[in-house]
């Protein structure tokens, strides 16, 4: 224990000692920091060899947070990959902000090529107001809130985007579906597999090489007009179906998850080096997380939540606990952990706190300021509410979290193979109907039980205690709670990428098939 000590410490020294022998080249005030929001697709909270992982392939996401903070306790919004990325980007829970559905009761929903809503233009995401206040703004990868022209990025808050509005699924015929368009700006480049080519028997793809390209890109552009910038960096390629450039691929012993995963870790790395190259390692916060948990029913193809319970689609711990990383040189002390409670949503008033923006007083906002943690250490008590579709499934105060409702998926589903909770049965916990337990929920001490396999006594005295504090605090919730309109309840295949701004140019329209809108079916 004492030889690695030292070793941290020696490290903390070096990289302090190599921060300030360039600090005279800082371009922006510390006070309006230069902002990336790393987000990865389906990373699991065990992924990371500074998590735990045991094959420890992930040395730069390591080191990073060795120089900065690692963030435990840090949660989606959302199991599932839509109403995620839509509360991060609004600071709303998605039953504000509409990303959720009522077709059926506590189901998740997100947006295929047929869905017909998107985000609504009355959210106010927290790109719009840097932008609106002199930052330059872009989105690389995976943006997934909506592909008619009104729901881009463009149109909400981005100076240029890079990336698909879709996940990259495929490859399809062109006519049931068509494939998903990658865009330049407000024009498509391309479509996946057609252009941007994804071997499904190799995995072999140049994807993240090249969203990486276009953030270094970005970063030197903006550095060089010294204008601050939000860089929002959304590679999916730890989503299936996997893939990895050839450099990457058999290099894990993972397999090409894993492959996926050291690809990214290098491109973080590669980021992160251009920062400091430049000199304005020391303006810029740098975020890393991702949009939900593992998908467990991938198997070996899908992350690890480990130690925690289940994976996507659920709200047990596996489904939402995120692996988490800030970093920002000479404000966040190196070598922190905090267990601060926290949300993708709280980034949204994060950012806007330390650009020196007010947040709307109009609505609510759900996240919150980690300023004060990032600068002073400042921990805040706040709870956690975990959402699946349109209801609170469970809530999380200090260490207890209590279970009102629980559900994995159907027998009927589970049956047929899609087992979101693989090896793990836990009695009248994860269950396939879904369980009302209102009445009198199930509670978990996460800190003794962060597997959520023992159930705390419900005539026991801890139990009575922990849900004194909690009852008042749910019900407040939702005496307080206005949902918004529900984007995800609508599908039709007119609305698909059949003809996006730009198919011309590349003679790549197809044939608009008539409108037939009708209520998704979403079956988890």
């Amino acid at each position: 224990m004492a030889r690695i000590s030292f070793l941290l410490f020696l490290f903390s020294l070096l990289t302090f000692q190599a921060a300030e022998a360039h600090s005279v080249s800082h371009q922006f005030s510390p006070t309006t920091p230069n902002m990336i929001f790393m987000l990865m697709d389906d990373m699991g909270w065990g992924d990371l060899g500074v998590y735990g992982h045991p094959v420890k392939e992930t040395p730069n996401l390591d080191k990073m947070a060795l120089e900065g903070m690692l963030l435990p306790d840090f949660y989606s919004a959302n199991p599932l990959c839509s109403p995620s990325r839509a509360a991060m980007l609004t600071g709303r829970l998605p039953i504000r902000n509409g990303f959720y559905t009522t077709n059926a009761h506590a189901r998740n929903a997100y947006t295929p090529q047929d869905i017909v809503g998107g985000i609504p233009d009355s959210e106010i995401l927290y790109p719009e107001l840097l932008q609106k206040n002199g930052y330059a703004t872009m989105i690389i990868g995976k943006w997934h809130l909506g592909q008619q022209t009104h729901y881009h990025p463009l149109k909400h808050g981005f100076d240029e985007f890079f990336g698909s509005t879709n996940c990259h699924f495929g490859p399809f015929d062109g006519k049931e579906q068509p494939n998903m368009p990658v865009y330049r700006n407000a024009t498509m480049a391309g479509r996946y597999y057609q252009d941007f080519p994804i071997n499904h028997k190799t995995g072999e793809s140049n994807l993240t090489v090249e969203y990486t390209q276009e953030a270094i890109k970005f970063i030197n552009k903006n550095a060089a007009n010294k204008k601050p910038f939000f860089l929002y960096w959304t590679p999916d390629a730890t989503h299936t179906p996997l893939f990895a450039s050839k450099d990457f691929l058999g290099t894990s012993q993972r397999g090409l998850y894993g492959d996926a995963v050291k690809e990214l870790d290098y491109s973080v790395g590669q980021i992160l080096d251009t920062l400091k190259t430049l000199g304005i390692d020391k303006d810029t916060l740098v975020i890393f997380s991702s949009d939900n948990g593992g998908a467990t029913y991938a198997k070996e193809s899908g992350g690890s939540n480990s130690p925690f319970l289940c994976g996507k689609e659920t709200t047990f711990e596996g489904g939402m606990r995120e692996p988490t990383i800030a970093w920002w040189p000479g404000t966040i002390q190196p070598g922190q952990v905090s267990h601060q409670l926290g949300s993708l949503m709280d980034w949204y008033s994060t950012a806007l706190d330390l650009a020196g923006i007010s947040e709307p007083s109009d609505r609510i906002i759900d996240g919150i300021s980690l300023a004060p943690l990032f600068k002073k250490g400042q921990e805040t008590n706040r709870t956690i509410f975990y959402y699946r579709g349109n209801e609170m499934m469970a809530v999380r105060n200090g260490l207890y979290k209590a279970h009102y409702w629980t559900w994995t998926n159907s027998l009927e589903e589970f049956n047929e193979g899609t087992d979101f909770c693989p090896g793990e049965v836990i009695n009248n916990v994860t269950t396939h109907d879904q369980v009302n337990n209102t009445a009198q929920p199930v509670l978990f001490h996460l800190g003794r039980d962060p597997g959520e396999k023992y159930p705390i006594k419900h005539n026991s005295a801890e139990y009575k205690n922990a849900m004194d504090v909690i009852t008042p605090i749910v019900d407040d919730h939702h005496k307080t709670m206005i949902a918004g309109n529900p984007q995800l309840n609508y599908c039709d295949k007119a609305v698909m990428n059949w003809a996006p701004p730009g198919c011309d140019k590349l003679n790549d329209c197809l044939p608009i098939p008539p409108s037939n809108k009708q209520l998704c079916t979403w079956v988890h």
